[in-house]
Parts: structure tokens; sequence; C-alpha cells
């Protein structure tokens, strides 16, 4: 199974980026995360980067897709995140989503966890086949019948959390998928609020169809974000990884070794 990971993030219409995103390999283990840090300057920053040291570091130690193991990998990152916040100012407030996501190449396997409202997207044939389940307020709203997907994108209080890192009185809501198979075409996306919520589901799929490869549909990601972009909007981070199928894409890729700098966006091949 050979992979390739397309990863691209912007500040948007905000003064600085408090997303962070980032990813880890081994021989048989792939992790993507994407982290959204909240809190102002010198806060939701640290917290984004102080979950992705925490999450990839622990993984890398000890790789798994046992759920009880990716629980407690993103319980160890809220801890971490509580420590930094003791130190003061700017850190105190500070807090943090999570999505992160686990593959076995081995046994073509993929789990995923999350805490609060970025997402974890795997597509399959071009339609979406599972997706996260926000932490928020709106989410509940869908759940209890109030709002319909799209009615909770736009809705005034779609901001609202329910669950972010960085308490330890009460614990954050965490999620942990059941393993899912992964197929060669498959495609799996981790994105912040400021992906989805400009774009939607829909537009998802369709820059989707619309392109080739994962550096075509990240280029589409962003200029949809741009022709729909308010003033000040949020920042927006996407990390977008296609199993790709050897046998039909061997002249594409290059062996991981060979491949040149990373490009904006940042572009990684493994196999």
């Amino acid at each position: 199974m050979e992979i390739e990971i397309v990863t691209l993030s912007r500040q948007g219409g905000r003064s600085y980026n408090e997303d962070v995103h980032g990813h880890w390999h081994d021989e048989r283990h792939v992790a993507c995360l994407v982290a959204d840090g909240a809190g102002g300057h010198g806060g939701g920053d640290v917290a984004a980067a102080t979950v992705r040291a925490s999450v990839l570091g622990a993984f890398s130690a000890g790789p798994s897709l046992d759920a009880g193991v990716l629980r407690g990998l993103i319980e160890q990152a809220n801890r971490d995140v509580v420590t930094r916040q003791a130190e003061g100012g700017t850190l105190a407030g500070m807090r943090s989503t999570v999505v992160f996501a686990a593959i076995d190449l081995e046994v073509h396997a993929l789990a995923w966890v999350h805490s609060g409202d970025s997402r974890a997207y795997l597509f399959r044939g071009g339609a979406i086949v599972a997706r996260t389940t926000d932490h928020s307020l709106v989410q509940q709203m869908v759940a209890g019948g109030m709002l319909d997907e799209e009615g909770a994108r736009l809705h005034p209080q779609r901001n609202m959390l329910l669950s972010a890192l960085g308490s330890l009185e009460e614990e954050p809501d965490i999620a942990v998928s059941d393993r899912m198979r992964l197929l060669p075409g498959d495609v799996l996306l981790l994105c912040s609020d400021g992906v989805w919520e400009p774009l939607g589901d829909e537009c998802l799929v369709e820059t989707l169809h619309a392109s080739r490869t994962p550096s075509q549909w990240v280029e589409q990601i962003e200029a949809q974000i741009v022709a729909r972009a308010k003033p000040g909007h949020d920042n927006y981070t996407a990390l977008t990884l296609w199993v790709i199928d050897a046998a039909e894409d061997e002249t594409r890729l290059l062996p991981v070794e060979a491949q040149p700098e990373p490009r904006d966006p940042e572009d990684t091949v493994l196999g």
C-alpha cells in the first residue's frame, strides 16, 4: 500500500495562525493530526502545538490502533495542555481541538479519535462513508432534530464548542471510531473548522471529484475558501491522505527518499 499526504495551513483573515498539523510514520504505521487552538496569540497556537507534540510523540513510542490507546493519547494531551496553562499569562486560558487518525499499513486498517470540531472524513468512490461528529452546541441541535447539517454550518452559534483540550475539572469529550478497512482509492481528510464550515460536505465532494491528485484537491479547497471568505475569516488547515493503487499510479509516485523538497502545499509520499 502506498499513500500520498498533502497538507495546507493558512492564517486566513486572522493576524496569526492557531492551527497546526503533523504526521509521522514508520514501516508499518502512519499517524496524522490537525489541532485548532483557541485563547489568543501566544495561547491557542501553543495549545495546538502542545497537543501535536504530545500525541505524535506518544504514538510514535508505541503505535497502536487500539481504542484504549487512542483515547489515552488524547487524555495525556489534555493533561499536557493543562500543565502549560500553569505557566500563566496568555497561556492560562488556552484550549485546543484535535483530530488524530492512525493507519496500520500491514492490515490496511484505519481508526481515528477527536475532541471538539476539527473533523476527519473518509471518502470512498468519491463519497463520504465516515465522518466525525462535532462536540458542539449546533451538533447537539442536529442530533435533536432542530437543525439539519446545512443549518448547523450557518448557525450563529456554530463556533460554540462543548469540548476542547485544556481542562481537568471537566474532562473533555473524546470520541474514538471503530476500526475501518482502508482500500486503494480511499481518501482521508483531517481539517479544522476553517475548512468545513465555509465549504460544507457537498463542496468537499464536488472538489474531490474535480481533482486527479491530492495536490489538486487541496488547491481547489483553498480556492473555494478564498472565494467564499468573509473579512476576518478563520485559520484553515487541511491534511489529506490518498491511498494509491501502485499498479495504476506507479509512474506518478516517487519513493519517499527521492521526493523533492516539500512544496506548498506540502506533499509527502510514503510507500
